[in-house]
């Protein structure tokens, strides 16, 4: 029976061909305004018609998921080993050929067709029925993604209106009928005894409990879920519409190529005049604030003369050995590759309450601000020892505290003997929410008083649930958080709250103004190729997706990421952008359940835009006890002086240029140690790196 509807289906489908009518004709609509930075759910996916009713669907289903389907979910990975749940899936993928197959020969793509039946015919044999993988492991073939809306998308078939349905969540016309017909093709649909309807049920809740981690990611990591799912399902379309999900990416993830030095690049320098000495400038330069100054680099020779630096030296303290280079933005996608192989490990997935992961182990509380707003999350994990050191991460530019960078730093520290709690950035959507709701995150000094205000607060609460003496602490921050990490330094130095206190800061901005300028560059990087900008995201987009599926596969250390420079500014300014839309959406108090006009807002927007709106008319507010800098310079006696903190920064960091790292250098000594490679934070994951943060920890810990 199953044969004979497969046969049918298949010889209808081939005669319509190129001359099926669309689904759903979409009628020609009138363009929309152009923004300075891309509208992502507007170019993949057009106007979105139904938003009202899909914002009320979306969120209906995020509560469906939470209260009905996730609780499923849960009680089968207690049942069932990650390992179980594996095979369970591997089965279920072997069985659903048909659909590929029907799929490829739709495309006329007989390579992939071929590839599709050797997999079936091996996996079913020597891989037990499907079970395990062998055709991946010996012939090398990678599972396709093929299904009937992308054979009717590659037939030219419009996809008609796109909405929100129930449970399926997003999808569009043509793909509620590629559905339809996937379901057709596919054996399970036709199981009808009892004992094979449970089998059926088990591999559906199987199926459906892997996308757990990303529902959670979206539904908690974002300030606005509806419009990042958007985002990703109309990416995600085109990815497979263009075949781009087969790109092969491990040949690129090479260890043995050099690429030049990038040329050197315009210096943006910080002057802070002492109280009994003018400093003259003299050379043609425009003022950007009262203290920042943006220099061509044809005077670097002048200025660093007139600050007395040209002779600092800026040899780097660690050698990253067999690092290869490629360009300083590609460099700084490495920072992905910083991991640690316990963080996540367990036998079971991690919905599972038997999962006792590092990550899982992790206890979370909150704590409430300022009266009136939201409680602020945060996550910790304490030693035995109730006299134990304590140490407090704050994670980069949009981080929150489900970040994968302060997990792994966390286990560095609670191995070293150190308690640990992780916070969010201050340039994070839930920190805004949690405080004063005024809150204008982006000024070191103001940021730095409220992280002070919110860590006292967590240790209090810590210290009285607990019975613990938290005497002796390490701060780390990254980034961003770098930076007020420092600011918090300051201030303790000037009024100590927090007790016997170091601080570790990796890659902070030197100049705050500069960094978020030169973000604003990558993310314009889009305008380059207009034409092409769908596609060339899509692309980038599927090798990101394409290396984290092989991330179990690669065995070696990588040294050569297979992206261009175009790429790496491509997905840099995709992710720094919408860090920024998470934090305007809130701070503008948009709603979640109904349309509102505020991505036209956030969409001409960029980061130096958002310190002219909302930092620099606020600034005079600002108590004139704080030192409202916008870089390091700023707090310069501090760094002269102290000796409780130390400074990890690489020569080509992109957000950075060598002449306000000599200043750097000039300020902080041997508390500053410099790398050779490595750009904005992609020398996490070398061992040379992590050998010395390591050792820094301990050293702390003793002088404690």
């Amino acid at each position: 029976m199953f044969k004979k509807k497969t046969i049918v289906l298949f010889i209808i489908l081939s005669l319509l061909g190129n001359n099926f009518v669309a689904i759903a004709k979409s009628k020609a609509e009138p363009q929309k305004e152009p923004t300075k930075y891309p509208d992502y759910a507007y170019e993949f996916l057009g106007r979105d018609k139904h938003e009202k009713f899909n914002r009320k669907m979306f969120n209906f289903n995020l509560g469906l998921n939470k209260y009905a389907i996730r609780p499923i979910h849960i009680l089968w990975a207690t049942i069932m080993p990650q390992y179980g749940m594996d095979r369970i899936f591997c089965f279920s993928n072997n069985i659903e050929y048909p659909i590929r197959l029907v799929s490829s020969l739709i495309q006329k793509d007989f390579h992939n067709a071929g590839n599709e039946t050797k997999r079936f015919l091996m996996n079913t044999t020597v891989g037990l029925a499907g079970l395990f993988d062998p055709a991946k492991r010996y012939l090398k073939i990678e599972r396709s993604y093929d299904n009937m809306d992308k054979a009717f998308a590659r037939r030219h078939i419009k996809p008609g209106a796109y909405f929100v349905a129930p449970v399926i969540n997003f999808t569009t016309v043509r793909g509620l009928f590629g559905r339809v017909f996937d379901m057709a093709l596919n054996p399970s649909t036709y199981i009808g005894t009892p004992v094979l309807a449970v089998i059926k049920a088990c591999i559906t809740v199987n199926r459906t409990s892997m996308l757990q981690p990303i529902l959670q990611l979206v539904e908690s990591n974002y300030a606005d879920p509806y419009e990042v799912t958007k985002k990703a399902f109309g990416i995600n379309d085109c990815i497979k519409i263009n075949n781009f999900d087969r790109v092969e990416v491990k040949s690129g993830l090479r260890t043995n190529e050099i690429a030049q030095e990038p040329a050197e690049e315009e210096v943006f320098v910080s002057v802070k005049k002492s109280k009994n000495q003018k400093t003259q400038l003299s050379v043609s330069s425009k003022i950007i604030n009262k203290e920042n100054f943006y220099i061509g680099d044809e005077n670097i020779e002048v200025i660093e003369s007139i600050l007395g630096i040209e002779n600092v030296s800026l040899s780097p303290n660690i050698h990253l050995e067999g690092y290869n280079p490629q360009s300083p933005v590609v460099d700084s996608m490495r920072t992905s590759l910083f991991d640690l192989p316990d963080v996540h490990k367990s036998i079971w997935n991690e919905l599972s309450p038997w999962n006792r992961s590092f990550a899982k182990r992790m206890k979370k509380d909150k704590i409430n601000i300022v009266e009136g707003r939201d409680d602020y999350v945060f996550r910790y994990m304490l030693q035995k020892d109730k006299k134990a050191p304590l140490a407090i991460i704050y994670p980069s530019t949009g981080d929150g505290v489900k970040a994968s960078h302060p997990l792994t730093f966390a286990k560095m520290f609670y191995d070293a003997g150190y308690s640990v709690i992780i916070q969010g950035n201050p340039f994070q959507w839930e920190f805004v929410r949690s405080m004063p709701e005024d809150y204008r995150p982006g000024l070191p000094a103001r940021d730095a008083l409220l992280m002070r205000a919110t860590t006292t607060r967590i240790i209090d609460k810590l210290q009285k649930k607990y019975g613990y003496e938290f005497d002796d602490k390490v701060l780390l921050g990254t980034s961003l958080a770098a930076i007020d990490l420092l600011f918090i330094a300051e201030q303790e130095a000037q009024n100590n709250t927090m007790g016997n206190t170091k601080y570790i800061a990796i890659c902070p901005p030197i100049d705050l103004m500069y960094a978020l300028k030169k973000v604003d560059n990558i993310t314009d990087e889009w305008k380059l190729y207009p034409e092409e900008f769908r596609e060339r995201v899509a692309y980038t987009a599927a090798k990101i997706v394409k290396l984290y599926q092989s991330r179990k596969d690669i065995d070696f250390e990588v040294n050569h990421l297979p992206f261009t420079e175009d790429e790496a500014k491509l997905i840099t300014g995709f992710l720094m952008h919408q860090k920024l839309s998470d934090v305007i959406f809130t701070i503008e108090n948009a709603p979640k359940n109904k349309p509102s006009d505020i991505y036209d807002k956030i969409n001409n927007m960029g980061y130096y835009d958002y310190l002219e709106t909302y930092i620099m008319p606020d600034i005079e507010a600002v108590s004139k006890e704080l030192n409202h800098g916008f870089g390091l310079i700023a707090i310069s006696d501090y760094l002269e002086n102290a000796d409780n903190y130390m400074i990890y920064h690489t020569k080509n960091d992109y957000l950075i240029n060598k002449t306000q790292l000599k200043q750097l250098k000039r300020m902080s000594g041997d508390k500053l140690k410099i790398m050779d490679n490595g750009s904005h934070m992609g020398f996490l994951y070398k061992k040379e790196f992590q050998t010395d943060l390591r050792k820094t920890i301990t050293d702390f810990k003793k002088h404690q």
